[in-house]
């Protein structure tokens, strides 16, 4: 088992520049040969509007003890995306009865070192008590977004958490 809880035979979909499923392969593998995947970013406001921002731990496969404005994490084989962000979400904040979250948008995220995924934005309001997920999460707090924005500069953040967040940002704009 990783960091994660999961297990680097846990099997996910191998998806093609279209997100279409095209086979199957081991966690492992799928990290290994970087093959094209798929992922779900979920951003979680409070009550005020406040934004959930983490840093991982330092003993997650990728990405370690860098900061996320997101929480989420791959789809296993046949798991839909809706479905990934609710259990997600629910995992990484430690709650249950989490609102189903929004969809927004997905994009196709790229990284020189990783690979690529697929990647399903979504957004959900939480107003349960959080006790995230300690495998997951090393700090956590509620940030206003000018507060987040004042960090972007400041903190390293998960190169794909950024990039969800910049598209997130052009997205609202642009309507």
């Amino acid at each position: 088992m990783d960091a994660q809880g999961l297990s680097a035979d846990e099997i996910l979909d191998v998806v093609d520049e279209h997100d279409r499923v095209v086979g199957q392969a081991p966690r492992g593998e799928v990290y290994a040969r970087r093959l094209r995947h798929r992922c779900t970013f979920v951003q979680v406001r409070d009550a005020e509007g406040r934004i959930f921002v983490h840093r991982r731990t330092a003993r997650k496969l990728i990405f370690p003890s860098r900061y996320d404005m997101f929480v989420g994490g791959v789809l296993g084989a046949g798991e839909t995306y809706d479905a990934a962000a609710l259990r997600e979400a629910e995992e990484e904040l430690g709650v249950r009865g989490l609102s189903a979250p929004t969809p927004l948008f997905r994009f196709l995220f790229r990284s020189e070192g990783f690979g690529e995924w697929w990647s399903g934005v979504y957004e959900v309001r939480c107003d349960l008590a959080v006790r995230p997920q300690v495998s997951e999460v090393a700090w956590h707090s509620f940030l206003a977004e000018d507060e987040l924005e004042a960090r972007l500069p400041e903190w390293e953040w998960v190169p794909d958490g950024l990039e969800a967040w910049r598209r997130l940002r052009a997205w609202r704009r642009d309507g």
